[in-house]
């Protein structure tokens, strides 16, 4: 297959031409994609099928592709008592002369819309239910086991990540260990999550990772709302109050005010103060 996705450098699927890629697709899980109703992200593309379920398709460089692989919604599938879509199908290949693979899955629809974009500028409004399905499901997530090692924003989190990321909110000399590790879905913010029934989806970077990853990730593109982002961390207090679940939120806090930040973000000011308060928390601890 050769088309301008095959040219080096970055690549956004939101420009790109994808006919190729949906026809690989079409031919290789023998259905008919609705392409008039595309969904198009910077590095993978959705549609509705012929037979009432969805394809998401993703491209991935090389170096973005572990020992553990990059199937993450297939894996998902056997993970119990999580609200998400049944998985059906899924497909891999390398594209031909690149270093970069495609992976298409198929599952069911969603039973409602994506809350919102990843980060809410206003209140949706949930329900006391959603919130008891959505709490049900990070449960039952956490109390499960895996092989897999998160990927959040497609890079591996690890120890020394975590360290290196909240260093400069702690004193010189400090050693920020992380002592519990459980799966987490790695992604968890507003467009990954359905309402006003409550669905999990986008499992491809789920995986083991400290406590907390997943609530302080909610709380952090939940800050531009604080009635919000107070609501997560009521929620959640259970996983936020523990040292792990601390440590978490400075490696939230650390990326929100990173030095590319946009000025402007209504998330900057809310992400440095707690993160003053929770390495005084730490300090004292």
């Amino acid at each position: 297959m050769s088309s301008s996705l095959s040219a080096p450098g970055p690549v956004d699927l939101r420009v790109e031409s994808v006919d190729e890629v949906l026809d690989e697709v079409e031919c290789a899980l023998r259905v008919q994609l609705n392409r008039g109703e595309l969904v198009r992200k910077r590095r993978s593309l959705g549609a509705r099928t012929d037979r009432g379920t969805w394809v998401r398709v993703e491209r991935r460089h090389f170096d973005k592709i572990d020992s553990q692989g990059w199937n993450g919604t297939e894996c998902a599938a056997l993970l119990e008592g999580v609200a998400k879509p049944q998985w059906h199908r899924g497909i891999a290949w390398r594209q031909p002369d690149d270093a970069v693979m495609w992976r298409a899955d198929e599952t069911d629809l969603l039973p409602a819309g994506p809350i919102g974009n990843s980060i809410l500028a206003s209140d949706p409004g949930l329900s006391d239910e959603w919130w008891q399905a959505f709490n049900a499901s990070l449960d039952a997530l956490s109390a499960h086991h895996t092989t897999r090692i998160a990927t959040p924003d497609t890079v591996t989190i690890t120890q020394r990540g975590v360290a290196e990321a909240i260093r400069r909110f702690l004193p010189a000399g400090s050693e920020p260990m992380v002592n519990e590790w459980r799966p987490a879905h790695a992604d968890l913010n507003w467009a990954n999550m359905t309402g006003p029934k409550f669905c999990l989806f986008d499992w491809e970077d789920w995986g083991m990772a400290p406590q907390g990853l997943d609530a302080a990730s909610l709380w952090g593109n939940s800050l531009a709302v604080p009635a919000l982002a107070k609501r997560v961390r009521r929620e959640r207090r259970h996983e936020l109050e523990t040292r792990d679940g601390k440590l978490m939120t400075l490696f939230v806090c650390a990326k929100i005010t990173a030095p590319d930040a946009h000025p402007e973000d209504p998330r900057l000011e809310p992400a440095r103060l707690m993160a003053a308060r929770i390495a005084e928390d730490l300090q004292r601890g």
